[in-house]
């Protein structure tokens, strides 16, 4: 009998592929389930020892006998040694080698099942053979930022429900309840509460998000028209306002600019509409005209405490008597109609409202955390459908701020008190929406925050799984920071190259194979897989509400009445 050895021969060892010979390509593959390109091969140097190759093309020749024999082309990924232990890298062949076969089945898996038994987390199998399973070392896949990515219909959605479904059951020991994993979800179109029932879900209606718990940056993409000549002194003076109201609020004045305690924005707007309609005394410029009666103050503080407390009258200017006061020039005028239009605008109630000057900063945190009393949430979903667009980058801001400051104060009061950690993560869908690779001054604020913790925010436990249909569109400095890379199919060339990039040159085959990946079907690279590999994610249960519309199915229906007012009511709302 012919054996797969005698069949198939090493003709050529290049540096970084080798050829083989098979003249009975049948009698090669039997008892193969699945043989094709991807598909791993063993190549021996000895009983014991072999390097293991995938297969990246074949070419069919005629031989003398016009006999038609394969040319199989093969990367070498790693060498299994004789105590079946793996190891990355292709140069351990040995000249010759004695023999080529297809790898075993539990070959293939005592190599993914190298990593320790407690580390493993698997929530996908092998696409050429689906019994094998893929496990990845979740530690190091969850302690370093994980990038999903893939083309519309490629199944990013059901990825990071599968991922976030299996890390949230996970437990040591079979205790009842809740495991301590913690994650947040901006979920941009409204797909994870229908695979996340239990979750803690966080819409536009439910969501209180202070004002006063924003910083600089936040404050001024809010309220401040960055293109506007008079923006820097508009900023200046808001900050000065702010950290006043501040103080007085908190009746300290060693509070500052960026402490998080509450000031009133009804308040800082009083002060500005009276500073730009503001008289003064021509001979006492330190005294103010106002209708009331003429005050004098020391100081502009001592001003600003009086013109929180309500819009006044000022007298007209007259010549030699009266002149008007320092912002009196009209250069306020745009910022205060903007102002004021953000604070009447009833789709900010989430942000400036008169709700959120009844939630103090504890209950934000715990309202994002999911620790309510009696319903505590391993999952917060924090769905931004209905956030308008102008505000979406703050939102997405100053909830992954307060998240990374979190994580860097827990872990100090950790330190004091001996407890556990309580790592998160932090699930930016469609990230490209907010943090592209454009400078506009509109992402600034989130492009500072999420960069912030792809930079520092692993020391504090806090990390980001970046998902996009356009990783090259995504800020770069963010990117970089990603270890571990899920890379669904990607039809745009300039996505697919940037992918790429990120892996070794030896891979080509799963490289080639991004376009042309089926639904489910993603590539895993990085710090936490044995070796970059093709794999068919497992279906997740229950699925995001992310599926197609059956377009010519809805079509063939009978003519459908729309309800038009209840559709416009919702609209307005």
């Amino acid at each position: 009998m012919i054996t797969k050895e005698e069949v198939a021969q090493v003709v050529s060892v290049l540096p970084n592929k080798i050829k083989i010979q098979v003249t009975d390509i049948e009698a090669f593959k039997e008892n193969t389930e699945s043989f094709s390109v991807g598909s791993y091969l063993r190549v021996s140097d000895s009983q014991d020892c072999a390097l293991i190759c995938i297969i990246e093309n074949f070419t069919i020749e005629k031989n003398e006998e016009k006999k038609s024999q394969y040319i199989l082309e093969a990367v070498p990924i790693g060498f299994l040694d004789s105590d079946k232990k793996f190891i990355r890298g292709g140069n351990n062949i040995a000249i010759p080698p004695t023999g080529v076969q297809p790898a075993k089945k539990e070959e293939i898996q005592s190599i993914y099942n190298a990593i320790e038994d407690k580390k493993m987390f698997c929530f996908s199998s092998l696409a050429q053979d689906t019994s094998i399973k893929i496990p990845v070392n979740g530690d190091k896949f969850f302690n370093k930022h994980i990038a999903v990515v893939g083309s519309t219909g490629s199944g990013k959605s059901h990825t990071v429900a599968k991922i976030i479904q299996e890390v949230t059951v996970v437990k040591e020991g079979k205790y009842e309840g809740l495991n301590n994993s913690h994650i947040i979800i901006f979920d941009i179109h409204s797909e994870y509460k229908q695979a996340f029932p239990d979750a803690n879900y966080i819409d536009v209606d439910s969501l209180v998000l202070p004002y006063w718990l924003m910083n600089g940056e936040e404050l001024e993409e809010l309220l401040v028209e960055s293109g506007e000549n008079q923006a820097y002194n508009q900023t200046s003076l808001l900050r000065r306002l702010i950290t006043r109201n501040k103080q007085i609020k908190s009746e300290s004045e060693k509070v500052m600019f960026d402490t998080p305690v509450q000031f009133s924005i009804d308040e800082v707007a009083n002060c500005i509409v009276n500073l730009s309609k503001e008289t003064r005394n021509a001979k006492n410029p330190k005294s103010m005209c106002i209708k009331e009666g003429e005050k004098e103050f020391s100081n502009d503080e001592e001003k600003f405490d009086l013109y929180f407390e309500k819009e006044f009258d000022f007298e007209e200017t007259k010549a030699q008597s009266i002149n008007k006061g320092t912002y009196n020039d009209g250069t306020l005028e745009k910022f205060i109609s903007r102002l004021k239009s953000k604070l009447t605008d009833k789709r900010l109630d989430f942000l400036l409202g008169e709700k959120v000057n009844g939630v103090s900063f504890e209950d934000t945190l715990i309202h994002l955390l999911g620790h309510r009393e009696n319903e505590n949430a391993n999952v917060t979903i924090i769905d931004l459908s209905g956030v308008p667009f102008e505000v979406l980058s703050i939102t997405v801001s100053l909830i992954s701020r307060l998240m990374f400051e979190y994580g860097y104060y827990y872990k100090k009061h950790m330190e004091v008190t001996k407890k556990s950690h309580t790592p998160l993560l932090l699930v930016y869908e469609e990230a490209h929406k907010y943090v592209p690779k454009n400078q506009a001054a509109k992402f600034n604020s989130s492009r500072i925050s999420i960069e912030r913790i792809a930079k520092e925010g692993r020391k504090y436990g806090v990390t980001a799984m970046i998902v996009s249909q356009r990783p090259s569109e995504i800020s770069e400095s963010i990117f970089s920071q990603c270890n571990n890379f899920v890379s669904m199919r990607l039809t745009n060339p300039d996505d697919q190259n940037y992918v790429r990039r990120l892996l070794p040159d030896n891979l080509g085959p799963l490289t080639e194979s991004l376009p042309t990946l089926r639904e489910g079907e993603a590539i895993i690279i990085g710090d936490a897989i044995i070796m970059p590999s093709l794999v068919l994610m497992e279906r997740c249960s229950p699925e995001p509400s992310s599926n197609d519309i059956d377009y010519l199915q809805e079509w063939k229906k009978q003519w459908l009445e729309v309800d038009f007012d209840k559709i416009s009511e919702r609209w307005k709302k």
